[in-house]
């Protein structure tokens, strides 16, 4: 009987789980793409937002902008950061509101390019696409309302912070890239994808079988520090990535070999924080991987873990030692930002309430790892 109401929950809410996890994965797709964004530097392709040069559909030629675009647009964009430093002037805000008015690098506008033009404006149709594959997330988690609110309170936040996530993009654009914004932009990006994994593992809470391991609250200590450590790698490179942008500045897109060495004390923290990252995060393998018995979604997330860090420090060692490869930085950008979602995911399923016997364990284990 109790097999049988396993069966009905899972069947009801597998919908929801489903397009939640396309609804992940969706986003780290999008964290990709901006990434290209990035190492292309393509990030002011379009000097306004939402629309790209005033239009919904951006123009592939010079000629089809007026002669005078790159002044017209630095107006445009000096009159909303006026308004913006205002604003934060009011919320005592005030060294950021005055950088943001007197940096006049913010206001230096771009040559048309039509590629990097091109290159952002796939960037926000994709983000238009994840907000509403989020938006329909949020709408099928109503079927919880009644027997797990959390899911649905959470769910409809997710969607709101994508919202504000577009906003806070538009302030990228119009601050023109300005160092500190591009990092809180990528920390949201990173609290809206725990927010999508949260619920979808909170909806699989007892349906999904999931051995508890020995030693458990060293694990959860251990998954815990892993998780800290890998958000702040993840502020560490981005900062160092903004490093990259002013020195590729400086120097004109040439001279990449050197610009390692132009980075500063930022860099070399970042690397040698991930020899601690490998450290905790070896050991948590080993944990949870001793004696080979890790299967289901337990052996899935054990097998992507031991991947992302093993080739997120790999791509890491490539950019420090080939004078930063495009190719290579949003590989990594992802790569990081995947490690975080894993362990999570990690925490969450070690810590669920409801725990399926060792023999209903074993009878669904492939029938609900992919359903």
């Amino acid at each position: 009987m109790k097999e049988n109401m396993e069966e009905v929950r899972h069947s009801e809410g597998r919908t929801f789980r489903k397009f939640g996890v396309i609804t992940i994965v969706a986003v780290y797709l999008l964290i990709l793409i901006g990434g290209i964004v990035r190492s292309t530097g393509s990030g002011m392709g379009c000097p306004d937002w939402p629309k790209c040069f005033g239009s919904w559909v951006p123009p592939t030629q010079v000629s089809q902008l007026p002669a005078d675009y790159q002044e017209v647009y630095a107006r445009k964009r000096k009159a909303k950061n006026d308004r913006l430093a205002t604003t934060l002037e009011r919320l005592n805000f005030t060294s950021m509101a005055r950088l943001i008015a007197g940096d006049p690098s913010v206001y230096k506008e771009a040559e048309f390019n039509p590629v990097k033009t091109w290159i952002e404006y796939v960037n926000r149709l994709v983000g238009v696409l994840i907000g509403l594959f989020i938006f329909i997330t949020a709408l099928l988690s109503f079927r919880y309302r009644k027997t797990d609110p959390l899911i649905t309170v959470l769910s409809v936040a997710a969607f709101l912070l994508v919202g504000f996530q577009g906003w806070l993009g538009s302030i990228v654009v119009s601050t023109n890239l300005l160092p500190g914004t591009i990092t809180i932009h990528m920390l949201l990006a990173i609290v809206i994808v725990c927010l999508l994994i949260y619920v979808a593992a909170r909806s699989w809470d007892g349906l999904m079988p999931f051995r508890v391991p020995a030693k458990k609250p060293q694990v959860n200590l251990l998954l815990t520090l892993a998780l800290l450590f890998s958000v702040a790698q993840v502020v560490l490179g981005t900062q160092v990535r903004e490093g990259v942008d002013s020195v590729s500045s400086v120097m004109g897109g040439a001279g990449r070999e050197t610009w390692i060495d132009k980075l500063g004390i930022g860099f070399y923290i970042h690397r040698s924080f991930s020899i601690l990252v490998l450290l905790v995060n070896l050991r948590l393998i080993w944990l949870l991987g001793k004696g080979g018995k890790a299967k289901g979604i337990l052996g899935f997330l054990l097998t992507s873990l031991i991947v992302v860090v093993v080739t997120s420090i790999a791509s890491g060692a490539a950019l420090a030692y080939f004078a930063i490869p495009a190719v290579l930085q949003p590989v990594h950008l992802l790569l990081a930002s995947l490690l975080s979602g894993i362990q999570f995911a990690l925490l969450l399923f070690i810590n669920q309430k409801k725990v399926l016997s060792s023999s209903t364990a074993e009878s669904t284990s492939k029938q609900y790892l992919y359903q």
